[in-house]
């Protein structure tokens, strides 16, 4: 594998006093609902309001005194983009951010107020990888990949890592760890550091209907890509085709992939804002989704570790979703 525990480890000394160590939740009623006692890790108390932020310190703090001359650029639809600009504020790195038009508003605004540019495209008619490819060169920049880099996977496994040490504190040996699954830099991750601490634990794994490449890919037992016919309200799940170096972790590690429907994330944003006191985003709210609609297939586990890994979402839509609009 491409990331050790001991690599995450690392990088969880390098977030010493950087990064929030996100608390464990507990909610009597969730527990009774399901059956189970589940354990919410709500990254949406992290910095930049996302597990991002993990990732992306960890990537940018690595930069010798010569790259950080030349700067960073990403390409994301919203979270990483804010990790990204936040690490390169602290860090005193510049760094220019693809992002496409429709992006979440609050999401864009809150990119260029960490002081990073924002260079925008039309997800339609332009490639983000060849726009940032050539910006790159151009400036002798850095491209921070969004999830196929060891440096971000081992960042983001730092939740894993987290997560299982703060269930041991609690005496609690996790049956099934549940985490929502975009290109897969979160959920290897996590998976990495769970398995090494606790092989036990089974892992899973949620997308989005329509984008559903890791499921048809563990399936395949080969990295395969989806053709979605539609967009998703999971806009921080909407990747094609899970990661060269994400996929060989997932394929060792992941027990399932649950897929959850829109109308699935909305009841999910809901249940979260009325009944947790939380306010998550569509793509954070997926495995909180398959939970509550019974779709996770955890056999015997008695307890759940639940990743909430983002709560960026538009007022606008938000106040839809609540509304039972969408």
């Amino acid at each position: 594998m491409s990331v050790t525990l001991a690599d995450i480890e690392a990088a969880a000394g390098r977030l010493l006093g950087h990064a929030v160590e996100t608390p464990l939740l507990e909610s009597a009623v969730l527990n009774e609902r399901v059956g189970l006692r589940v354990l919410i890790k709500p990254e949406t108390l992290q910095r930049v309001g996302a597990f991002k932020f993990r990732g992306a310190y960890n990537r940018l703090v690595q930069l010798t005194a010569e790259q950080r001359v030349g700067g960073v650029v990403a390409f994301s639809s919203g979270n990483h983009a804010q990790g990204v600009a936040l690490a390169a504020k602290l860090l005193g790195i510049p760094a220019l951010i693809v992002m496409p038009a429709d992006a979440p508003n609050v999401k864009a605004q809150a990119t260029v107020g960490y002081g990073a540019e924002v260079r925008f495209y039309d997800r339609l008619t332009e490639s983000r990888e060849k726009i940032a490819a050539a910006i790159a060169a151009e400036r002798g920049a850095v491209i921070v990949p969004a999830f196929d880099d060891p440096h971000i996977i081992a960042g983001q496994g730092t939740v894993g890592l987290e997560l299982v040490r703060q269930a041991h504190a609690l005496g609690v040996t996790l049956g099934a760890v549940v985490a929502p699954c975009s290109g897969g830099g979160l959920l290897s991750g996590i998976a990495t550091a769970v398995k090494a601490l606790s092989p036990t634990t089974a892992i899973y794994g949620v997308e989005p209907e329509g984008y559903d490449d890791t499921l048809r890919s563990l399936q395949a037992g080969r990295r395969t890509a989806v053709t979605p016919m539609k967009r998703t309200l999971c806009d921080a799940l909407e990747t094609v085709c899970p990661g060269e170096l994400t996929f060989p972790i997932l394929l060792k590690t992941v027990a399932d992939v649950a897929v959850v429907t829109d109308a699935e994330v909305a009841e999910a944003m809901r249940y979260a804002f009325s009944v947790l006191k939380l306010v998550v985003e569509p793509g954070g709210s997926a495995g909180l989704a398959a939970l509550l609609a019974g779709k996770l297939k955890t056999g015997g586990a008695t307890t759940l570790g639940l990743v909430l890994s983002g709560g960026n979402v538009d007022p606008d839509q938000f106040a839809q979703v609540i509304r039972g609009e969408l």
